[in-house]
């Protein structure tokens, strides 16, 4: 018995150091779901679903920083239409084709919409200056990230989208009427340039032309 006791002790051993080390093998990483119920949610998952609260599932973000260079993180988010794409590539020109567009800042841990582009140019206080009578469907956008000035976008009404004899193109009725937008440093919001781009106008409280035409 006590031989067939010893035997046995080295196999009882070598179970029991197997036991340990799995025990001590690291854990899967846990899931999204598993991140936001322990408070620790995913940081992409976070700024995704900001993203689709404002513009939808459709919703893109295209950047996302310290895009205004006022310290608080933002996102340029917008929803594309198949038609300006297609314009884009034949013109090989950066502008996308875009039906709304959005800057969402994070600030005190909550995010917001500090600026709205889907009929209409507005932020907060209202209809961006010069703005507030050109109603379109859709838009083309430039945009550029300037390291000293932040971020500067262009939005030039484009054709209605779903109109087979247009694909997007820039509207013939609003070649002249480009809208260039920045962040205004002293009245810290988005706003737009006069055509001298020599000073930002103000906002506008109420459409010259109020109907919708969203669905």
């Amino acid at each position: 018995m006590g031989v067939i006791g010893l035997r046995a002790a080295p196999g009882a051993l070598l179970l029991s150091v197997a036991l340990l080390l799995a025990g001590c093998r690291s854990q899967p990483p846990a899931s999204s779901e598993a991140k936001r119920a322990a408070g620790t949610a995913d940081p992409v998952d976070d700024v995704r679903s900001v993203a689709e609260a404002s513009l939808g599932k459709q919703s893109e973000i295209l950047l996302q920083g310290d895009l205004a260079q006022n310290g608080a993180e933002q996102l340029l988010v917008v929803n594309r239409y198949a038609a300006g794409a297609e314009a884009s590539a034949r013109e090989n020109s950066p502008a996308i084709f875009v039906l709304r567009a959005a800057i969402l800042e994070k600030s005190g841990g909550k995010w917001s919409e500090v600026l709205l582009c889907d009929e209409h140019l507005k932020n907060p206080d209202g209809y961006l200056g010069g703005s507030s009578a050109a109603r379109v469907s859709g838009w083309r956008l430039e945009y550029h990230q300037d390291a000293k000035q932040g971020l500067e976008m262009k939005f030039t009404p484009a054709e209605d989208p779903g109109a087979e004899d247009h694909g997007g193109k820039e509207s013939p009725r609003a070649k002249d009427a480009a809208f260039d937008v920045r962040w205004n440093r002293n009245a810290k919001r988005y706003q737009s340039y006069d055509q001298s781009h020599e000073r930002y106008l103000g906002e506008v409280p109420s459409l010259e032309t109020p109907q919708s035409i969203l669905k």
